[in-house]
């Protein structure tokens, strides 16, 4: 992945969107990563992937609702506290 200091980008903005259609184009700002710019169409594959998984997870949290796997909130913090 391309990548740019924040000041390049600025300056180079139209030429960052372009290239942003065929790769995503990362933005450091002090030397550390801040952004990624990626095209709408990949924004929207990540969202939709997003939007799949979270329904899978429902989904499956609906189904042990149903089979009855489900615990309390205070069985839920006892393990936790044992793990810890």
């Amino acid at each position: 992945m391309e990548v740019l200091n924040a000041s390049d980008a600025k300056r180079e903005f139209g030429e960052l969107i372009l290239k942003a259609q065929n790769a995503p184009i990362g933005i450091n700002k002090n030397g550390k990563p801040v952004a990624v710019v990626v095209s709408a169409r990949e924004y929207e594959q990540l969202r939709a992937l997003q939007q799949q998984a979270l329904k899978a997870e429902i989904e499956s949290g609906l189904e042990d609702i149903k089979l009855g796997k489900v615990s309390s909130g205070s069985e839920v913090i006892n393990r936790l506290r044992q793990k810890f």
